[in-house]
């Protein structure tokens, strides 16, 4: 009797040494903890603190070229977008859904083949409203905004005159916050302005048609390629 309660005490034992032993290795073999990192930053359209393209360098897949009258025909070379010279205006424009309208970043490169006016007319929104960075317009040489306070380019305090070279690309960047819209060509930040308390608006006219989002050029040909946006971080 005393060597069965004995023998049935040590089987119990090993049982517990085997089911602890069993424990021990499910724990070591279980999976690490996902990742506590916060993820980017996105609002409803699902725009993200990461840079995102918006050409796909093959089509013109969520753009339109845009009904200016008298445009040149609208290409996809090479991984790039040709907008060719026509009478007058010519260009392209966002078709696929809402934009970021404040805290977020334009990107493009754009390079003038040929003509003599603005070789890109960045159309982009401002909160409820948008507005247009013109670079190489009045004859090839200006930059500037349209419109702050009903004066284009040509008239208020983001006037800069600067030679631009025909055959060069240009990166381009455009910063869009509550308080100011900033430019830069390159390394050179063309546009500093304050919005607060200002109307921002299109010039008058058909530019309109570039909203939400588009490239305007004028009696002009260019190119585009790496185009892209991104949210900021209120």
């Amino acid at each position: 009797m005393m060597r069965a309660i004995i023998c049935l005490r040590t089987g119990f034992q090993s049982f517990l040494l085997i089911g602890l032993m069993l424990s021990i290795f499910v724990v070591e073999a279980a999976p690490p903890p996902a990742s506590t990192n916060a993820p980017a930053v996105t609002d409803t359209n699902h725009w993200t603190t990461n840079w995102s393209s918006l050409f796909d360098g093959k089509s013109l897949t969520n753009w339109a070229v845009t009904d200016f009258a008298g445009h040149g025909p609208v290409t996809v070379e090479d991984g790039k977008i040709k907008i060719a010279m026509g009478d007058d205006l010519g260009g392209i424009n966002w078709t696929n859904g809402p934009l970021p309208k404040t805290d977020y970043e334009i990107s493009l490169d754009a390079v003038k083949v040929a003509g003599s006016d603005f070789f890109c007319g960045l159309t982009f929104p401002v909160a409820n409203s948008s507005c247009s960075l013109i670079v190489g317009g009045w004859g090839g040489g200006l930059v500037g905004l349209s419109s702050l306070d009903d004066q284009d380019a040509s008239e208020n305090e983001t006037t800069r005159s600067m030679y631009l070279e025909t055959g060069h690309w240009y990166h381009i960047v455009v910063r869009v916050t509550p308080k100011k819209i900033q430019a830069w060509l390159g390394d050179e930040k063309v546009v500093d302005v304050s919005i607060v308390g200002r109307k921002v608006s299109l010039r008058p006219g058909s530019i309109y048609m570039s909203e939400p989002l588009g490239v305007a050029t004028y009696s002009t040909t260019a190119e585009l390629k790496d185009f892209k946006v991104r949210r900021l971080e209120p």
